[in-house]
């Protein structure tokens, strides 16, 4: 006879959360018991190739020698200080992070996570310019807390505070035009993801995002350059906006940054940091030894690996091989992908997990999103197209 802890361990894990947890996510039918590479291994035995990375976290995929190796040694030797002392580590991770980072940002304040970093991000422009107006851009998304969820396009529907922290407009995405008229010297900041990633996998166009650095240059506002889904080298380069070369005043990164270890970084220029002294911003968890460690890892395979040639070469065998069956047509960048369906593409991700691929939606009901691992390989495309292949018309 089961114990009572026997029976309640017996039980599905996905009841046994939805017995403890909030039930605020909707889950997936199958239970991960460990992952290695770009595979997920489920509990009842299943392989499922993960081109999702656990929404772009996972860059290196899972059970990367040198990321374990450097979370194991770490968790050994100091698993744990705050930043009331230096660290060797973090001075390290830091150095890493600016050394792949557009050239005029100069200082890091490491955070905990993405909606963490544009919190900080927000707070510094109001800051530094003195002003109380930011500009976004529609269907963008930086996160789900005061400030960053202010700026998250139609947020309203789950904001639940009573107020923005800041005045808040909406810049129509791609329309230079509009953002000539509204970037005014009332303007603290724009705030931009080059790759619009909750949205479908967007890459904003050249024009636009060189017009906002422009404009904000003109008026004194502040470009922040939200790569918490399209940095450390999702998008073929290291950050997006690279592609188009702008630095921006300040930019944010997390997700990929600790390959599954909780991080985040927010970046700025000298002129920015010079606004700041001790105790204008903290973080107890921010820049701990052990997320160092696993940013030092991160960006350490990346450059050994030759992981942003390999993110190129898939993003092109995806496009020549992947616009079949639903697929329509694909945008987006690097391993930032979205395949834009001809039905809703719940649909598509669903007939995909009966082929063990698991894939995800986004904010447009027809886009599907890849957020593979940087360490995809050229047989896991071949998997997808033919998956993709076999699906089904839509019944007409």
């Amino acid at each position: 006879m089961l114990s009572t802890t026997g029976a309640i361990a017996a039980i599905d894990p996905r009841v046994r959360e939805a017995a403890t947890t909030l039930s605020v996510y909707g889950q997936l039918p199958f239970v991960p018991e460990r992952a290695s590479g770009c595979n997920i291994i489920t509990n009842d035995g299943r392989r499922i190739l993960d081109l999702y990375g656990g929404h772009a976290v996972a860059a290196l995929g899972y059970g990367h020698p040198r990321l374990t190796a450097a979370i194991s040694e770490q968790s050994a030797k100091l698993l744990f200080q705050s930043n009331a002392v230096a660290l060797e580590v973090r001075a390290q991770a830091a150095e890493k992070l600016l050394g792949i980072a557009p050239d005029e940002l100069k200082r890091v304040f490491f955070v905990n996570s993405g909606a963490e970093a544009n919190e900080n991000a927000l707070r510094m422009a109001c800051v530094v310019t003195n002003r109380k107006k930011i500009l976004a851009i529609t269907r963008g998304f930086h996160g789900r807390t005061a400030a960053a969820g202010a700026v998250t396009w139609k947020s309203q529907k789950w904001y639940g505070f009573p107020s923005t922290p800041f005045d808040v407009e909406f810049i129509p995405r791609d329309d230079c035009d509009a953002a000539a008229a509204m970037i005014g010297q009332d303007v603290a900041a724009v705030i931009v993801e080059p790759v619009q990633g909750v949205a479908g996998a967007y890459d904003l166009s050249h024009e636009f995002l060189t017009t906002l650095r422009k404009l904000t240059r003109q008026v004194g506002a502040l470009f922040i350059a939200d790569e918490v889904q399209s940095g450390i080298g999702r998008s073929g380069q290291y950050f997006a906006v690279q592609s188009h070369g702008i630095s921006p005043d300040i930019m944010t990164a997390a997700k990929a940054l600790g390959g599954g270890v909780p991080c985040g970084a927010v970046l700025c220029a000298d002129e920015v940091a010079a606004h700041f002294g001790p105790g204008d911003l903290g973080t107890t968890f921010g820049g701990g030894p052990l997320a160092a460690a696993a940013i030092i890892a991160v960006i350490e395979s990346i450059e050994a690996e030759g992981l942003l040639h390999n993110v190129r070469q898939r993003e092109t065998q995806i496009r020549e091989q992947c616009v079949k069956g639903p697929v329509q047509r694909i945008q987006g960048k690097g391993l930032l992908l979205g395949l834009v369906c001809d039905r809703p593409a719940v649909q598509v991700r669903d007939a995909l997990l009966e082929h063990d691929i698991l894939t995800g939606t986004s904010g447009d009901p027809n886009v599907l999103r890849i957020l593979a691992p940087l360490v995809l390989e050229s047989h896991h495309v071949d998997h997808l197209a033919d998956a993709l292949d076999s699906i089904a018309p839509p019944i007409a």
